[in-house]
């Protein structure tokens, strides 16, 4: 199984990333790829609250997303948006991904659980949860690629929601990332080949990279790491199209090699310090 992902440097401009996106779809399709993945906020990154208030609409007035759904169907090809900042009905926006199968139906959509309230030693600040409403629960979809569970980002440094994922059964971890680059130089590699280790699955994690109009740098580094941990695809700093292939039997392979999800148990705590005499 052939996917691709793209590697973008997203600007303010929802417009011209779209057109960045239906090009994407056009080469993935074009290189064989059955199954095209896009980093986080793929339609807008832009940390100016009242710019980007301008432009931000809901999902059904999303232009991005209408972009997308008909270059998915026009090229016969599968899309995991990996997400957009989307309008919801409390006023407040969602940090959503979205599965688009090739006839340019959403197949599943997932909301961002984890959300990234942090003061850098860089003097970098985000709060998301001063715009953001957080998601509700995972969601694991089939795909071409085997069945996915999308995180976004931030999510990557809870390991609970992808015990979770691969409970539900899922084979391919989707990580669709903004990471700042000091945040990817000291974490990425090592968080995304823990994640498919522990779940004996693919982690699939297309990133942003490079200097932003909005003055932020994100970290690139577009990974695909099979379950054993093993590095597929390290696409570096460049913002393009990459190809990486996917096989099941990998992971069937690697769970019956080291049977680490029927091993899992619940582990109470016994015995806290106050409880010690």
């Amino acid at each position: 199984m052939r996917i691709a992902l793209a590697q973008l440097t997203s600007g303010i401009d929802p417009a011209r990333n779209a057109a960045v996106l239906v090009d994407a779809v056009e080469q993935a399709a074009r290189g064989g790829a059955a199954m095209l993945f896009t980093p986080e906020m793929s339609g807008l990154v832009d940390q100016d609250r009242v710019r980007s208030a301008a432009v931000l609409r809901s999902e059904a007035d999303d232009v991005v997303l209408a972009a997308v759904r008909d270059a998915a169907k026009r090229h016969g090809i599968w899309v995991h948006l990996g997400s957009l900042a989307v309008r919801i009905e409390d006023g407040r926006l969602a940090n959503r991904a979205f599965v688009i199968d090739d006839t340019g139906a959403i197949r599943a959509r997932y909301d961002k659980l984890h959300l990234f309230d942090v003061d850098l030693p860089t003097g970098e600040r985000w709060r998301e949860s001063a715009s953001y409403a957080p998601g509700q629960g995972a969601v694991v979809v089939d795909t071409p690629a085997g069945k996915l569970g999308p995180s976004i980002c931030y999510d990557l440094r809870f390991p609970d929601l992808y015990r979770a994922l691969s409970d539900a059964g899922a084979t391919v971890l989707a990580v669709p990332a903004a990471f700042t680059r000091p945040t990817g130089a000291a974490h990425w590699h090592v968080l995304l080949r823990a994640r498919a280790i522990e779940a004996a699955a693919y982690v699939v994690a297309a990133a942003q990279t490079g200097e932003h109009e909005d003055g932020r740098a994100t970290y690139g580094h577009s990974l695909v790491v099979d379950p054993w941990g093993e590095i597929v695809l390290d696409m570096g700093e460049a913002a393009s199209v990459g190809f990486a292939e996917i096989d099941p039997a990998r992971v069937t392979d690697v769970r019956a090699r080291i049977p680490v999800l029927t091993h899992r148990r619940e582990i109470p705590v016994v015995q806290r310090d106050a409880d010690a005499r």
